[in-house]
């Protein structure tokens, strides 16, 4: 447990939260620090048994939480998942749409087939779960919190990320859209966009490992400082953020996209 994880305040005593892609990386880390602010959690992903691992996680260190099979990108798993919360908990204080899929496929080589699963996925999915869990907030919570999570790809692009760029642009505007709807419900909608995150989704598809631990990286990145604080973010860098639009400390905060990255759009 980083020191930052250890200082959590209990902002969330007594809120049901639902972390989507919750079995690894950035959502787990959310669903930890959501925990030991005193959020009970929902960690959903179609990884059950990643999911259930992380759970005990939380569990051994006193905090509530439990697992759901769920597919953000098809309508049935996810209406399944939104019943098994309204039976236990009656309803939802805050939702975190995480769930996604990587993609790194050049214009030339990509189809319509592999563009609409990406999309389906990293957009379709945060609009799915949205639309299946706002019910549930509006009958638990007069201060909702949905937090959905970007990419600096969805402001800024590079070769090979025609799909995924596309998708997280989508999740940038679904959030600004989002916010202006909901706010007549008292809902508050933001996003985070992580920069370059140490995670699984991150390992390069040739095997060869994390991209931040290759030589162009850490020529372009560190040692031209195009990254200024010098290194890859980690999952709990996003999760301390995430708390914070989560609690009540957001509650005059809606519509917003914040880049978690190091400083690397300040560079570029």
């Amino acid at each position: 447990m980083s020191p930052s994880e250890a200082r959590s305040v209990g902002r969330l005593n007594g809120k049901i939260a639902l972390v989507t892609g919750a079995a690894q990386g950035i959502g787990a880390a959310i669903a930890r620090r959501l925990a030991r602010e005193g959020a009970t959690v929902v960690l959903a992903d179609i990884n059950e048994p990643g999911a259930k691992q992380v759970v005990e996680g939380i569990v051994s260190e006193e905090g509530q939480a439990i697992a759901l099979k769920m597919d953000v990108s098809q309508v049935p798993s996810v209406a399944a998942a939104g019943e098994a919360i309204r039976e236990r908990f009656g309803g939802l204080d805050i939702l975190v749409n995480n769930a996604a899929v990587v993609d790194i496929v050049g214009f030339d080589s990509l189809t319509l087939e592999h563009y609409s699963r990406i999309l389906r996925v990293n957009l379709d999915g945060a609009l799915i779960v949205s639309m299946a869990m706002v019910p549930l907030i509006r009958s638990r919570s007069a201060h909702g919190r949905i937090l959905n999570i970007a990419s600096i790809m969805g402001v800024r692009s590079a070769p090979g990320a025609t799909a995924y760029s596309t998708a997280k642009g989508g999740v940038v505007n679904l959030t600004r859209s989002m916010a202006c709807d909901l706010a007549k419900d008292g809902i508050v909608v933001n996003a985070i966009a992580p920069g370059f995150i140490d995670t699984p989704m991150c390992l390069l598809p040739d095997g060869s490992g994390h991209e931040h631990q290759q030589a162009w990286f850490k020529d372009i990145y560190i040692k031209y400082k195009r990254i200024p604080l010098g290194r890859a973010g980690l999952p709990e860098d996003i999760a301390g953020p995430a708390a914070f639009f989560c609690s009540d400390d957001s509650r005059y905060v809606t519509g917003q996209i914040l880049l978690v990255d190091g400083g690397v759009s300040a560079t570029f």
